[in-house]
């Protein structure tokens, strides 16, 4: 009799599960026919959020990178004390003075190392432009040992992108290059390069943020990443999960770890077109200085927010002056393009074309107007300072010293010229000139611009010596420059 009851509690038990299964299976397909959100797709096992592996990525992309070489001969360094002077390395090391306490004249080469990416068969590389910029020599070296000495066919500062190649190699592996606007925060990227000389080695990581402005240039616009970036990494590729180039590893953040950022192909495409073409970049200008819109700005002005860029300063003759744009303007919109920070605008101005009408949104007190433009072409205003016809030259570029760059040197004077560069090895650099220094006059003579240093000079070098007077910072120098 015990024996029946526990088979029918038994049966009653398996019953009240199969209600349950039932009923749970009746929720479950009510839940799916009343949120269409819930497809199929959703019920299936989804894929890992981690890529099993990184090797086949790592082993199709290595052949595309290669290792860069640089190095920079200086020849009669001026070591020791005064205020053009200073060792190498740092200091004032006793070993560079002999017994008598003179000051020895040294040569020695400096040698860095970076990265690059093989963009096509002919041998054409991108890289950045710090790691070539002051090279005499370039050696570059691919995944397979073998060496070649690179050129360089074009650099561009103000991306820090340069474009060099190699002759004779055969059997390259150019990489793809992607579509870096395609980028999603938390994708994951990796890097290959030669960090700290150790070549092809392959790091991962996600994208950490885009659109990154680190105040290294006027078109920041970076990729942050934690994949793991160090020096020798610079030129070196960030690649998608399928084996395309998206960023161009560039910089990383001194005080912090996983912290790198890299240039965006798509821009980094548009500079290597321009570099192969015509060595240089050409850039739309507009011909105004602008500042960020805070809060407290926005509100003086009577905007709801603080987006756009205000206009501190409008250059005399240029594109915005003839079009009606004022200081104290504030621009929206630029060629269909919103103006979301005060940083965007310099990047949609050089990506326009010169010569092209385009209209630009803007406030003014309150009222929104609408204005044309007509786009300029950005003229750096360089010279080669001192040339003569047999190429003996002071060794510096300089530029004019405008308002902009006055106001970040601290100076009240928009006079002179700023040194942009120093050739190794110069006359300028045995003079201890430095890039920084501000030119105010030759020969005791004021110095107005690039041109009129550049005139300057040519008459004042008939004497073997061009006497300068230099500003550094809130000291003013005065430095010989002998002539080769």
């Amino acid at each position: 009799m015990r024996q029946k009851k526990d088979l029918k509690s038994i049966f009653m038990v398996l019953a009240m599960v199969g209600v349950l299964a039932f009923v749970g299976l009746g929720v479950s397909l009510a839940v799916k026919q009343s949120n269409p959100a819930v497809s199929k797709e959703s019920l299936l096992p989804q894929p890992p959020m981690i890529p099993a592996s990184f090797s086949e990525l790592a082993e199709k992309v290595r052949p595309g990178v290669v290792n860069i070489q640089v190095v920079q001969k200086i020849d009669n360094v001026n070591l020791g004390f005064g205020p053009f002077r200073g060792s190498p390395f740092g200091g004032n090391d006793p070993e560079f003075f002999d017994p008598w306490g003179r000051n020895p004249q040294r040569k020695y080469e400096q040698r860095g190392i970076g990265s690059g990416i093989i963009i096509n068969p002919q041998g054409d590389i991108l890289t950045n432009n710090h790691v070539v910029a002051d090279a005499d020599q370039i050696k570059v070296k691919l995944s397979n040992g073998r060496e070649y000495k690179g050129k360089v066919l074009g650099r561009d500062p103000k991306t820090d992108l340069a474009l060099i190649r190699i002759d004779g190699a055969t059997d390259l592996h150019p990489l793809a290059l992607g579509n870096s606007d395609n980028l999603k925060v938390g994708n994951w990227v990796v890097a290959v390069g030669s960090p700290f000389g150790l070549e092809q080695t392959v790091t991962a990581g996600i994208v950490s943020a885009k659109g990154r402005v680190i105040g290294s240039g006027p078109y920041d616009d970076f990729i942050q990443t934690d994949a793991s970036i160090n020096p020798g990494n610079s030129g070196g590729p960030l690649i998608n999960l399928k084996g395309e180039v998206v960023g161009i590893n560039t910089a990383i953040m001194a005080q912090g770890q996983g912290i790198g950022f890299a240039i965006p192909v798509n821009l980094a495409r548009e500079v290597a077109v321009q570099l192969r073409g015509k060595g240089r970049v050409t850039r739309g200008w507009l011909g105004v200085t602008i500042q960020a819109v805070t809060p407290e700005l926005a509100d003086s002005f009577n905007l709801k927010d603080s987006k756009g860029a205000l206009v501190a300063e409008v250059s005399p003759g240029g594109p915005a002056e003839k079009a009606g744009i004022q200081a104290g303007d504030i621009l929206l919109e630029f060629d269909g393009k919103t103006i979301s920070e005060s940083t965007d605008l310099p990047r949609t101005v050089a990506e326009t074309p010169i010569g092209k009408s385009v209209a630009v949104k803007m406030a003014r007190e309150g009222k929104i107007l609408d204005k044309r433009v007509t786009v300029g072409e950005l003229q750096e205003r360089m010279a080669r300072a001192g040339r003569s016809s047999s190429h003996q030259s002071l060794g510096i570029m300089v530029q004019d010293l405008s308002p902009e760059i006055s106001r970040e040197l601290g100076l009240k004077k928009t006079s002179g010229v700023v040194i942009m560069e120093v050739e190794p090895g110069s006359p300028a650099a045995e003079a201890g000139l430095r890039p920084g220094d501000v030119i105010r006059e030759v020969a005791r003579k004021p110095v107005q611009n690039a041109d009129d240093f550049v005139k300057k000079v040519e008459k004042a070098k008939e004497q073997g010596t061009v006497l300068l007077s230099v500003q550094r910072g809130e000291t003013r120098l005065f430095a010989a420059v002998t002539l080769k």
